[in-house]
């Protein structure tokens, strides 16, 4: 993953959106993780026909081409399927920024390469207001130096030191213990030798 993430953003300002919103329990139907965006947000995308609802944002022009969103309190609350964010990941989305995300969802979001900023009530409600703007143009979030810049505006945000890296290096855990292999594999050795010499005792 690049060390920047750009894109324009789109104000969600609801709050405790849950993972059941986010990835409806209709669509978990599917072994792989393919063809997760039709049902991201789909309740609130879609009508009960399947037409797009004009009043949804995700839905208005320009930001139905966002791939940041700017969310309410409490995003990514409920259940730990691990569907939501492979959704938005799917619809196009490589950032979401708040105040704070539930704990299991933040996880997956890090092991899946989507970046969760974490900023001040304040902060998020200046960036919310940014979003909401149609020629509010071009977010940044600079991973590295652990800022968004939007417009005349440059914010710190806060992201723990494992995601941080784990982002810039576009990792997960399996990848993570692959780079412990060889130590991994003579650690294993030296067991199985001092079995051996237990069994010939």
């Amino acid at each position: 993953m690049p060390k920047t993430i750009k894109g324009h953003a789109a104000p969600l300002p609801l709050a405790n959106v849950d993972t059941d919103v986010i990835m409806p329990k209709r669509f978990l139907i599917t072994i792989t993780r393919e063809g997760l965006a039709d049902g991201t947000f789909a309740d609130l995308r879609f009508d009960d026909a399947g037409a797009p609802r004009p009043d949804f944002i995700l839905n208005q022009t320009p930001w139905n081409k966002a791939t940041i969103l700017i969310v309410g309190d409490n995003f990514g609350c409920g259940s730990s399927r691990e569907h939501a964010v492979w959704g938005m990941a799917q619809l196009g989305f490589t950032a979401a920024i708040g105040t704070g995300f539930a704990g299991i969802f933040y996880d997956n979001a890090r092991k899946n390469g989507l970046a969760l900023p974490i900023v001040t009530p304040e902060v998020r409600d200046q960036l919310m207001t940014l979003a909401a703007d149609p020629d509010g143009g071009e977010f940044c979030i600079n991973i590295e130096t652990r800022t968004i810049t939007a417009s005349n505006i440059t914010v710190p945000f806060q992201i723990d030191g494992a995601t941080q890296n784990a982002l810039i290096r576009g990792g997960d855990d399996t990848l993570d213990t692959l780079e412990y292999a060889e130590t991994i594999r003579a650690f294993e050795a030296g067991l199985t030798d001092k079995m051996r010499v237990r069994v010939i005792k």
